[in-house]
């Protein structure tokens, strides 16, 4: 198993940072409310998940994802008198905005353009991470995650891993509305093998470096939910609507990563895309 122990994690009750602290136990888990740690080397989680908190709490992307970590990093910034710090923030795909077709799969050199609060306040995050790290002298690696799939997630809902959510609808009978004929391409991962990346970057990544966390590889969304419709017998229940308003104005329609960087380091996907949904369905019955 990689070692990251020595570590203190921020957000780890999340999907992603529960998982994480399971597979790979860490010595301080920070919780959501404190700014202060015990090591100087951390592990950045804590975020909001989607772009549709605007129509519900306009300020919370920003007091989360921003205020929250300025008050993390001004902790860091006395330390960083007297000790080495390092800072591993988590990010996500939806730093990169709407990106052109031509443009695919995406690299970390490609210029940011992203759309609604969630995403607009992450990039801005990561961009305070890189100017304070430049600052006062600490280590950073900014880690881009793709779509996370997998059991253990009991926060899913329509906006927040919302494939899970579509599962668990399929499962329950109830009918599934699939945007675009569910054309659309995403990159998929398994949650035990992005913390398994996590970790690989962690130990073995260069500092003050962005990575990719991903697949590599598109799959259409439709991919997953037509598998789980003639598992579960329910392909009468998917139907096909257009992709409402909000959400071709926040989201890309098509994404995958090139996470070239990540590979070099020997990660490779252990989870077939099958797989993972048949874990779900699979999870739903417990």
């Amino acid at each position: 198993m990689l070692s990251i122990k020595d570590y203190s994690v921020f957000g780890s009750t999340g999907f992603v940072g529960s998982n994480l602290i399971a597979r790979h136990p860490l010595n301080e888990r920070v919780l959501r409310d404190q700014y202060a740690c015990q090591y100087q080397r951390v592990i950045y989680l804590i975020s909001t998940t989607h772009n549709y908190h605007v129509y519900d709490d306009v300020g919370l992307d920003v007091k989360t994802n921003l205020v929250h970590l300025c008050e993390v990093l001004r902790c860091l910034r006395d330390r960083s008198l007297t000790e080495e710090v390092e800072f591993n923030f988590i990010s996500s795909w939806f730093v990169y905005g709407n990106v052109p077709s031509v443009s695919l799969p995406v690299s970390e050199e490609f210029k940011c353009e992203p759309r609604g609060f969630y995403s607009i306040t992450k990039y801005a995050a990561e961009q305070l991470v890189q100017s304070f790290a430049e600052t006062f002298g600490i280590k950073y690696r900014i880690l881009r995650l793709s779509n996370v799939l997998g059991p253990g997630d009991s926060s899913f809902g329509p906006q927040k891993n919302a494939i899970t959510w579509m599962l668990h609808q399929l499962f329950s009978g109830n009918q599934v509305k699939l945007y675009d004929d569910g054309l659309p391409l995403r990159d998929f991962l398994h949650v035990s093998d992005v913390v398994d990346a996590i970790a690989l970057i962690i130990n073995n990544g260069e500092f003050n470096q962005i990575f990719n966390v991903g697949r590599g590889e598109p799959t259409p969304i439709g991919t997953l939910i037509w598998h789980a419709a003639n598992q579960l017998g329910a392909t009468d229940k998917v139907i096909s609507v257009q992709a409402p308003r909000f959400h071709q104005q926040v989201q890309s329609r098509d994404m995958w990563m090139n996470s070239g960087k990540l590979f070099d380091l020997g990660f490779r996907p252990t989870r077939s895309i099958a797989s993972i949904v048949d874990e779900l369905l699979s999870s739903f019955q417990s």
